[in-house]
């Protein structure tokens, strides 16, 4: 897919080995019908949860405490 441009994505999912929750934000290019394409070397070893479209900043996950955030009025 040469010269398709990236789409940046958020992939949430676990690793086999343990139940930890993890997170990383890639660029991608998407397929013909517009589906963002993971390489397999990335899926290897790996549980995905969900792909989120752009970056995106967790606050907490299973087990954490939310992280304080500033209110704007």
């Amino acid at each position: 897919m040469p010269n398709t441009p990236l789409t940046t994505v958020t992939i949430i999912y676990y690793n086999d080995s343990c139940l930890e929750l993890n997170h990383a934000v890639k660029d991608y290019p998407k397929n013909e019908s517009g589906r963002v394409v993971i390489p397999q070397a990335f899926k290897d070893g790996k549980s995905i949860v969900a792909v989120c479209l752009g970056e995106i900043t967790i606050l907490n996950k299973i087990g954490d405490r939310v992280m304080s955030i500033g209110v704007e009025d």
